[in-house]
Formats: C-alpha cells, structure tokens, sequence
C-alpha cells in the first residue's frame, strides 16, 4: 500500500499510519509468538514424552526386583517347611 493510498484510507477510517504500523507490527509479532509457542509446546511434549518412557523404565525394573524378591521369599519357604525350621530359628 502507498503512502497515498494510506492517507486516504486513514483519514476515511478516522486512523493515524502511525496506528496502522503499530498493528502490522503487533500482528507480525504475534505470528511470530504463535510459532515460538507451537514451538514450545512440541519440545515440552518431546520431554514429557522421554519422562513417560524413563518411569515407564523404571517401574519395569521394580517390578522385575519386587517379582525376584517375592520368589526369594517363597523360596525360603518352601525350604523352612522342608527342612522344619521357623524364621524365630535363623537367628
């Protein structure tokens, strides 16, 4: 838009180009903000992600240790009832 065509479309709309500017400018920032935050959102989507992955990690491997140690358990016994003895006795 030239600066007459400008003029004329201020004074029709009761604007200064000052006005004009400053809301081209807004405007512009505004998409820019819109990307930064898209942005934004898809690297903090990419960490809860890698966080999900880390305590899904995780309970895998407790789960594996409490099933163990259950086994252990059972074992144990499994043995004290072959053997006859008590837990009091271990000690």
């Amino acid at each position: 838009m030239s600066e007459i065509d400008l003029g004329e479309y201020c004074r029709r709309k009761g604007l200064y180009p000052e006005q004009i500017t400053a809301w081209r400018q807004a405007f512009i920032t505004g998409q820019k903000s819109e990307k930064a935050l898209q942005k934004e959102e898809r690297d903090q989507a990419r960490k809860d992600k890698k966080r999900i992955q880390e305590l899904e990690r995780e309970l895998r491997r407790k789960d594996k240790a409490l099933a163990e140690t259950a086994a252990l358990l059972v074992l144990r016994k499994k043995l004290n009832d072959y053997w006859g003895t008590t837990d009091d006795e271990d000690n």
